[in-house]
């Protein structure tokens, strides 16, 4: 599911090809992708399971404040998949958990 011609952004096979991995699995989105929207338009919908009853999450706002799309990038958590941008053979994995400090009603 993508737009491969718009008036304004161009021919999407006119875009640099990047290669990822997400739960090791590999992937190939176009660069200037997110990650959410690079795997939305591979199919995937679940980016992640919820953490008391393990309920499928996936993109829900899509501009970074509910932070349904979190995942793992290379050890570090709690990374919003709709607002970083695939990058060459990067690790994506799932099941990012909310940081204890996050949790309490600090910082992510």
């Amino acid at each position: 599911m993508r737009v491969n011609e718009h008036p304004v952004l161009g021919n999407v096979e006119d875009q640099k090809k990047v290669n990822f991995y997400f739960n090791g699995k590999h992937y190939i989105a176009y660069e200037g992708d997110t990650i959410a929207s690079a795997l939305l338009a591979s199919g995937v919908r679940t980016l992640r399971k919820q953490e008391d009853k393990a309920s499928p999450r996936g993109i829900y706002c899509n501009i970074g404040h509910c932070f349904e799309c979190r995942v793992i990038i290379d050890g570090e958590r709690t990374v919003r998949a709709c607002l970083t941008s695939v990058e060459e053979n990067m690790r994506i994995d799932s099941n990012a958990t909310l940081s204890p400090t996050f949790l309490k009603g600090g910082s992510v």
